[in-house]
């Protein structure tokens, strides 16, 4: 991979990778590896974490297309070295939590991708990409479970700060879905 092309963009979102019957069969302990050696990347790199986890999916009986989706991603990292999480010195501790869900984005089992980035100040502090254990019935219930997950972490991100003497009264979370929103606003005010 030393002399391939390098990519300034990952696999397109839309781009859906499946069991693929009839592409040969690869070598599973190199695919293994490679996709061991990209899981332990997404600790600095967080903008590679969902594909390889979709990649991760097929360690078992890896597929030709699963690995030029995989050498995709190397293709990628090539390209873009530069790129990285930058912590700033700050004394501003708000809690800011974005999230978003696409509604049934695994094809096989029908179910819905929550992901979400949870920021302290201008810190990204912990990001996630989790495929939902239920199976919704409209993108008004996939975006209020991504919600949720995202609350739930930035709580969690709230009580450790306050083992610090930190104690953050509002936290702000942002989602795309207005459905959703009302339905947690509502949610909130029962509590």
């Amino acid at each position: 991979m030393e002399d391939a092309k390098p990519m300034k963009t990952l696999m397109h979102s839309s781009t859906t990778l499946g069991l693929d019957e009839e592409s040969p069969d690869d070598d599973s302990m190199m695919y293994q590896g490679m996709v061991g050696s990209l899981l332990y990347l997404t600790a600095s790199r967080p903008d590679i974490m969902f594909n390889v986890y979709v990649c991760a999916r097929f360690q078992v009986t890896p597929k030709e297309v699963h690995l030029q989706a995989v050498k995709g991603i190397l293709r990628y990292l090539k390209g873009t070295a530069n790129l990285g999480i930058n912590f700033y010195r700050s004394h501003n501790f708000s809690l800011l939590g974005y999230c978003k869900a696409d509604y049934a984005g695994d094809k096989w089992e029908r179910k819905s991708t929550s992901k979400g980035c949870h920021f302290l100040g201008r810190c990204l502090v912990s990001w996630t990409s989790k495929r939902q254990s239920t199976i919704a019935l409209s993108t008004c219930e996939v975006e209020y479970v991504a919600t949720r997950q995202c609350l739930t972490q930035l709580l969690w991100i709230k009580h450790q700060l306050e083992d610090y003497d930190i104690y953050e009264s509002s936290i702000l979370v942002l989602c795309d879905n207005t459905a959703a929103i009302n339905i947690s606003k509502k949610t909130c005010l029962a509590l």
